[in-house]
């Protein structure tokens, strides 16, 4: 039985693709979204779509400042989230490793790896004095398999995926830690790779239907566990 009572749910990543339409399902269920994204505009828009108890800030979640910042102001207005989701993500343009520049490198791995770090650093400590909370963070059929001209990406969904089952070792009794693969979904990202072809893929909206009641009904029962929606 899924508890359906108003949750505090971060999603980071949430102004499109799935952190968009998880954000939407949520507020539709009847929880409080704390999100953010890097567009402005993709702000805007969340914040004129749902106003107070949800929050919505431009952060950049490779950016420690950015993170603390925000951090701090959402847990001056609000309790410490239920659910924390670390979906922002990018990924690399197709190509061989060693084509790949450093700086394009760096990007992915700071804002997969760096990015999700950041960000429960901030949110963590609050949830641990609460007693409770759960961490999601987003992985990929690519955080447990490999394929060619992903190099960067695969590297940094491994490493969220080594990351949070270490996290969950150190974690207090009230909380768990568990990396979670969307799967297959028709987002900008997958079409960068799959082309027209990611169409035969459900939406982002079709996926997020399912995907909260999933969300929604991890427990510490899954602290450590490597899942799949």
């Amino acid at each position: 039985m899924i508890d359906r009572q108003g949750r505090i749910v971060v999603v980071t990543g949430a102004t499109r693709g799935i952190g968009r339409s998880l954000t939407d399902r949520f507020v539709e269920l009847g929880h409080t979204v704390i999100g953010c994204g890097r567009s402005q505009d993709g702000i805007d828009e969340l914040a004129t779509a749902y106003d107070d108890p949800h929050r919505f800030s431009v952060v950049d979640v490779a950016d420690w400042s950015e993170v603390e910042r925000w951090a701090s102001t959402a847990l001056s207005a609000s309790p410490p989230p239920d659910l924390l989701i670390n979906n922002a993500g990018v990924i690399n343009h197709n190509a061989p490793l060693w084509e790949v520049s450093a700086e394009e490198f760096g990007r992915v791995l700071d804002t997969n790896v760096d990015g999700s770090a950041n960000v429960i650093r901030a949110f963590l400590p609050a949830m641990i004095d609460n007693g409770r909370g759960i961490v999601v963070n987003m992985s990929s059929g690519w955080g447990r398999s490999t394929s060619p001209d992903v190099a960067p990406y695969c590297a940094s969904k491994w490493a969220v995926e080594g990351m949070t089952r270490a996290l969950s070792q150190e974690l207090p009794t009230g909380l768990a830690a568990v990396a979670v693969s969307p799967g297959v979904v028709d987002t900008a990202m997958l079409r960068s790779c799959w082309g027209e072809s990611a169409a035969t893929s459900p939406s982002p909206e079709a996926w997020a239907e399912h995907a909260t009641d999933f969300l929604l009904s991890l427990n510490t029962t899954h602290n450590g566990e490597s899942l799949s929606v």
